[in-house]
């Protein structure tokens, strides 16, 4: 089982080692034009990304600050098929996004000004490795009360990765039976099950699928 890290973001063999078809895996030119349309849109201020998955816990980016935040309007569901990773195309698992409704808890990563542009990079080489999600601005709400525009990534329905039934009953079979280059389905969901509580955060839809996950 490979563990990703930052080497293999830095480097570029991120989608060698998740197993992700080349004709799949987005070239460092759609990379750089994805993150170059997102910040001609830049809000003033620091620049600030959303963690809702592995973000929380294995965020690999040099943070200058870390905050429990919430997204409204937004709420997390594996509504994304993976056929590497935690999956193969024999038996595919289901990977977290964001689709509209409720809200998320999470964390908000404030990124250093100094080395702003190497870590969105290394940011767009994980998230954006198949273009499926779609990076917007959008305001969470910090622990103290006040509201920063961060950059998050939510679910892009067109994308041929994207599953529409993203309900408990549909994910848990699917979730329990999945493993891949970096290990079993079930354990990237009871990671992030423990992240939320180690933070003091909840999501019942998360811990509706834990609750019938092994």
């Amino acid at each position: 089982m490979s563990i990703l890290q930052r080497e293999h973001l830095d480097d570029g063999s991120f989608g060698q080692r998740l197993g992700m078809p080349a004709e799949l895996t987005w070239t460092q030119a759609q990379l750089d034009a994805s993150l170059a349309e997102l910040l001609a849109a830049r809000p003033p201020g620091a620049v600030w990304v959303f963690g809702y998955g592995s973000l929380m816990w294995n965020p690999l980016l040099q943070v200058e600050q870390q905050v429990r935040a919430t997204l409204h309007g937004w709420q997390r569901r594996f509504c994304m098929r993976t056929t590497a990773g935690r999956g193969t195309p024999e038996r595919p698992g289901r990977m977290l996004s964001l689709e509209p409704g409720g809200q998320a808890q999470g964390l908000a990563l404030r990124l250093p000004a100094a080395t702003l542009h190497d870590e969105l990079r290394v940011l767009w080489r994980r998230e954006m490795v198949t273009g499926a999600y779609l990076p917007r601005w959008l305001p969470v709400v910090l622990a103290d009360g006040s509201t920063v525009q961060a950059i998050v990534f939510v679910a892009n329905p067109t994308h041929p990765q994207h599953e529409a039934d993203a309900s408990v009953a549909a994910v848990v079979p699917v979730i329990a039976g999945a493993a891949g280059a970096f290990g079993a389905n079930t354990d990237y969901v009871h990671a992030l099950a423990r992240a939320l509580a180690a933070h003091g955060l909840h999501d019942d839809y998360v811990a509706a699928i834990c609750a019938h996950l092994p």
